[in-house]
């Protein structure tokens, strides 16, 4: 069995559904093409609230724990009752916490997330507390097959440095989903990063952000189109390239064939896990040895159930029930190697 540590985030999210605000679109925004307002200095009551645990290592880590993957997780908490609680939640998904590492006098991370009970899309607002003081200790993290790294927070360079020279010396298997804030901070160390990785995974506005970066000279309708970007980012040479855009479905490329996978999303509550659960589905799928085509419908299966609920955790599927729904859903191949 293929082991993996998830490095990044950890938190608290807490949810607050209401149809009071506004959806605009901005198509003229290219990497906000789609804007939630609210009466500026109003006031409005939330009818319920949700708790869960969040942050995109956690969140991977509990995915993969599900599908029978042996999963460690790397991050930071405070020394108070939020960070004995995310610990406590990890492990109930029996995901190691070995590597977790405590802060003195420090909060752990919390975000409150606002979502549109008419479309389930939310804005979410957090605090990285406990995250932006994640240390990266290598000798720690060596043993293992494969890493996982998503968005990191306070000195995410050098941590990054330190990943990116483990995977190389040790031959550790590197999959790779950064987060907006680190390609707008350093687009160049990111694309280091991305020729170092077996897997990339990014959501579309990740995807415009690195290929705008790197192309300079790319038009709108290029940026828009997910064929033209993860072609592009192909060529960084990570062995294979994802990029998801909620509803729209996802992309798999792996240099000779791309497939294309519809969303299972029907009527969302609420889209916050769907990223992340359909990275660990797709992840898990491949660290079993499946083709990229079944991991694309593990991951269309499990984005699909998680936003079926509040959260990232409880919409998660495990092995059974993977088996079931993944059979149903219909990949396509839409490149061939001749037109690549």
């Amino acid at each position: 069995m293929n082991q993996i540590i998830c490095v990044g985030s950890s938190g608290k999210d807490i949810f607050l559904p209401t149809d009071e605000g506004i959806i605009l679109d901005t198509p003229e925004d290219i990497t906000s093409q789609k804007k939630f307002a609210f009466e500026l200095g109003a006031k409005y009551q939330i009818d319920d609230r949700f708790e869960a645990l969040g942050g995109c290592a956690a969140n991977v880590s509990a995915g993969l724990a599900r599908l029978g993957i042996k999963v460690y997780c790397c991050t930071k908490i405070g020394d108070d009752m939020l960070g004995e609680w995310i610990k406590a939640e990890l492990e109930k998904e029996k995901v190691s916490t070995d590597l977790i590492q405590t802060e003195k006098s420090c909060k752990s991370d919390l975000s409150a997330i606002i979502v549109s009970a008419k479309s389930g899309e939310r804005t979410i607002f957090f605090n990285r507390d406990a995250n932006e003081k994640l240390e990266i200790f290598p000798e720690k993290l060596k043993n293992t097959d494969w890493i996982f790294v998503s968005a990191l927070n306070g000195e995410w360079e050098k941590n990054l440095d330190a990943i990116i020279n483990l995977v190389k010396k040790e031959n550790i298997k590197l999959a790779f989903n950064p987060g907006q804030r680190n390609i707008k901070d350093n687009p160049g160390k990111i694309i280091e990063a991305i020729k170092n990785c077996n897997l990339l995974l990014l959501n579309k506005d990740e995807a415009i952000e690195i290929v705008n970066s790197e192309q300079g000279t790319a038009n709108n309708k290029q940026l828009n189109d997910e064929v033209f970007l993860i072609k592009r980012l192909r060529e960084l040479r990570p062995e294979i390239v994802v990029i998801t855009d909620g509803l729209r479905g996802a992309w798999a490329f792996d240099g000779k064939n791309l497939f294309y996978v519809q969303s299972t999303e029907d009527k969302p509550i609420d889209t916050t896990g769907a990223g992340d659960a359909f990275s660990s589905a797709f992840l898990a799928s491949y660290l079993k040895g499946k083709k990229i085509e079944e991991s694309l419908k593990w991951g269309a299966a499990n984005g699909g159930s998680a936003v079926k609920f509040y959260g990232a955790i409880e919409g998660l599927l495990n092995i059974e029930s993977m088996e079931k729904y993944a059979n149903d859903i219909e990949v396509k191949r839409i490149v061939s190697h001749e037109n690549c």
